[in-house]
């Protein structure tokens, strides 16, 4: 049909938002449109899409039906506004038009999407132009948050502006039938990105270092969102210097394996775990581990281990052309920023391995990859980052104002909140240092900018000495009449939960976790809280022991068990006798290391108040002679764990739970007196640990049916690090579901510290909706008292 306009039955201006640029959308409607034998025309607008339609009315809904029904994978279609447009006459035909930075209530960045099947049969075609090129991609697949510098999504705002296209490339970008019709990361061998191995580029660059991983070393290769250190998993030595570089002795490595036949020979996988390794994320996956067909180092002797599959055309060239499974891990310090610029990759990784494969597309935004576990048959994240971030999250209070959350000190994010909905940011590492901090800032900056959100107020943890703390009061002196908003770290551990499970009503919330500064000066990490979004009440805790030493109680957890045996909050005998039970735990320790302990305890020097859970999973460990000091975080847990898992369905050890100064307390002197007696009488370590696990999950119980006959309230959400752990959670779900509760966890957002800031957000928001100040108890106390 001739370009001559044609007057229309009916026209309609839509406005669709949500995840909608950079996934195929745009060719999505085009195709739809045609298909349905529609004029009019598609274009992206600052963060949305927006599209004028015109034909009979009938095809009209037809196509409004159809932008949700069959839209791409990755696309996550939000609101769609559609507005009778009279008047109208349309072009003949439908049109895809240039982008234009209209103003946007909301801009959704969509992440990183692995590899598509097509992509994939056309890299390994020989007769295809793009035969091995490691920069393949289509509108299905292929970088998205780690290039856009900025929205609309066009190639002029992404890091792929420095790649002119070349004229087949070019002709494809621009045909509505091709799979690359718009696609903004298009490239080929003649106009794209080329990998570099020192002075050799391209396919030789690609062999370089296939053959030096192949003959046993250690490769740093360029990924999507940082670099990488990749290594032969089954080869121990290799695995032992990818430990040396990273400086990591004992956490698990990641494992990269062809596909899923591999996955099936190292791991037990439910179906879920494949649907999650198949999935557009691509994560990590934690699974039980099968076999020994890798190295002993991968695991660090753990039950558990993470696979994930090629989700980069690099990556599928590397292990097609290897053949088995691979290390591939941050290349990294532990707990630093993933390295991102190309300079200083070659300098400070040149040197540790036997050779960089780096390449010149730009990493514009750092991204790790994504951690993901199945339990009780509910996907959990473990760390929130490619394929996830920075998807946006919902608000149940929109924010009157734009707010910024700045999470706590380890597994450090940020969140960006504006009217209804919250961008939570990348995992980007323990913020403990200036390195990591200025990752963070950098990071803030950016995604600040992509999203045109400047933030008017700030919320952070309760905690004075964090980065994340210290950072909010910097920023809050720049804002014109901004406020700081401090959030208790358990309130928004339980807001964050609730809030992903759109949640309305106050629920019970068990936060476990390490630490968490409490709003009576002492240190939380074993709570029960009658929550909502604006504020909170305690109605249940652990009981207290010191934490002698401070942070060093955190890294040594016998010092940690001293502090429950000769410290511990004082209830009845069971603490009373635990000093006469220690002898196992004292000829462990130095005589002098012992003797200090013991003082800091009985003078309450360097020993903080705490009532945590995750610190009494320390101590057990530590009684139980299964870690005495943890490498890495979570390794008493981890062990602990590990140990019980030998023993399914041990009995509870003796607990008991006390009404005391307005709050139900967990006598934890009970448990660890009839856990030391067991343990003497010759009981299996494992059936002891077994047993520990069943009693913390019973005593759970018990405190929500007690907080429920107090409140009325019988939805449960859970939160903290220690629900990390798959025995307790599972056994708590169940317990809790067969107690007639309805209980939550995150399943979107970590558990972990990880998702604290999205909390944060959360809290922070509904106390600016509210004309109520609240002070550390918030408004929500008054109310439900």
């Amino acid at each position: 049909m001739s370009e001559t306009t044609a007057a229309a039955d009916a026209a309609w201006r839509v406005e669709v938002r949500g995840v909608v640029q950079g996934v195929g959308f745009r060719p999505f409607v085009y195709r739809l449109a045609t298909h349905l034998g529609l004029r009019g025309d598609v274009r992206n607008a600052g963060g949305h899409v927006t599209i004028t339609v015109a034909g009979a009315s009938s095809q009209l809904e037809a196509f409004v039906t159809g932008l949700r029904a069959g839209k791409p994978e990755a696309a996550v279609v939000g609101d769609v506004a559609v507005t009778p447009v009279h008047g109208l006459t349309a072009p003949a035909g439908f049109r895809v038009l240039e982008s234009v930075g209209a103003a946007a209530h909301h801009r959704e960045i969509p992440p990183d999407l692995r590899t598509c099947v097509d992509c994939v049969r056309e890299l390994f075609d020989p007769v295809d132009r793009r035969h091995r090129y490691p920069f393949i991609t289509c509108t299905a697949c292929g970088p998205r948050a780690t290039i856009i510098e900025t929205l609309p999504y066009d190639r002029m705002r992404t890091t792929m502006r420095h790649f002119p296209m070349c004229a087949g490339c070019a002709r494809e970008y621009r045909d509505p039938a091709d799979r690359r019709f718009h696609a903004e990361p298009i490239a080929c061998p003649e106009c794209g990105p080329r990998l570099r191995w020192g002075p050799v580029t391209g396919e030789k660059a690609l062999r370089c270092a296939v053959a030096v991983i192949s003959a046993g070393g250690v490769a740093a290769v360029k990924g999507l969102g940082g670099y990488q250190l990749v290594c032969d998993a089954t080869r121990e030595g290799a695995v032992t210097r990818v430990r040396e570089v990273k400086g990591r002795p004992a956490k698990p490595l990641a494992v990269m394996v062809p596909g899923l036949d591999w996955a099936r020979r190292l791991a037990r996988l439910t179906p879920q775990d494949e649907r999650l390794l198949n999935g557009t994320a691509a994560p990590i996956v934690l699974a039980p581990a099968l076999g020994s067909c890798v190295a002993n180092g991968v695991r660090g002797g753990l039950p558990d281990i993470g696979l994930f599959l090629p989700y980069t055309p690099l990556h599928h060239l590397l292990l097609a052309t290897l053949g088995g499974p691979l290390v591939v891990t941050s290349a990294n310090r532990a707990d630093s920023p993933m390295l991102t610029d190309d300079d200083e990759a070659i300098a400070v990784l040149g040197p540790l391995t036997d050779g960089v494969l780096t390449h010149d597309r730009v990493i514009l935004n750092r991204y790790d990859d994504s951690v993901s576990r199945v339990v009780a048959g509910r996907t959990t994240l473990i760390r929130r980052a490619r394929g996830h971030a920075p998807g946006a999250l919902p608000l149940p209070v929109a924010a009157a104002e734009p707010l910024l959350a700045l999470g706590a000190q380890l597994k450090s994010t940020f969140t960006l909140a504006s009217e209804n909905l919250a961008v939570l940011g990348p995992h980007i590492g323990d913020l403990e240092d200036a390195e990591t901090l200025e990752a963070f800032e950098t990071a803030l900056a950016r995604l600040e900018a992509v999203h045109d959100i400047r933030p008017r107020h700030v919320a952070h943890d309760l905690h004075p000495a964090y980065l994340s703390t210290a950072l909010a009061r910097t920023i809050a002196r720049r804002l014109p009449g901004g406020r700081r908003l401090a959030v208790q770290h358990h309130h928004a551990h339980i807001a964050a939960v609730a809030a992903e499970h759109g949640l309305t009503g106050p629920v019970l919330g068990v936060a476990y976790d390490g630490l968490g500064l409490g709003d009576d000066g002492t240190f939380w990490g074993g709570e029960l809280l009658l929550a909502g979004y604006g504020g909170y009440r305690r109605l249940g805790r652990f009981s207290r022991a010191p934490m002698p030493g401070g942070a060093a109680a955190v890294r040594r957890p016998v010092r940690m068990a001293l502090g429950y045996l000769f410290g511990a909050e004082r209830f009845g005998a069971g603490a009373d006798a635990l000093p006469e039970l220690a002898g196992g735990l004292m000829r462990r320790v130095p005589p002098r290391e012992a003797e200090l302990t013991l003082r800091m305890i009985d003078r309450g020097v360097n020993s903080p108040t705490m009532s945590s859970a995750g610190r009494l999973f320390d101590a057990v460990a530590a009684l139980l002679s299964l870690c005495d000091d943890n490498r890495f975080e979570g390794e008493a847990a981890m062990r602990l764990e590990q140990a019980a898992a030998t023993h399914p369905g041990a009995e509870p050890l003796a607990w008991r739970v006390e009404r005391r100064e307005g709050l139900w307390v967990y006598d934890t002197a009970t448990t660890l007196h009839d856990l030391l007696t067991a343990l003497a009488d010759g009981e299996p370590v494992g059936r002891v640990a077994a047993a520990f696990h069943a009693t913390i999950a019973a005593v759970t119980v018990l405190l929500c049916e007690r907080a429920a006959q107090e409140t009325g309230v019988s939805v449960v959400c859970l939160s903290g690090g220690v629900f990390q752990n798959r025995l307790l959670t599972a056994e708590l779900l169940g317990r809790l579901e067969q107690a007639g509760f309805d209980a939550h966890i995150g399943e979107r957002v970590p558990v972990n510290d990880g998702g604290i800031s999205y909390g944060q957000a959360v809290v922070g928001a509904a106390r600016l909706a509210s004309s109520e100040r609240p002070p550390r108890h918030q408004a929500f106390v008054a109310r439900s008292r």
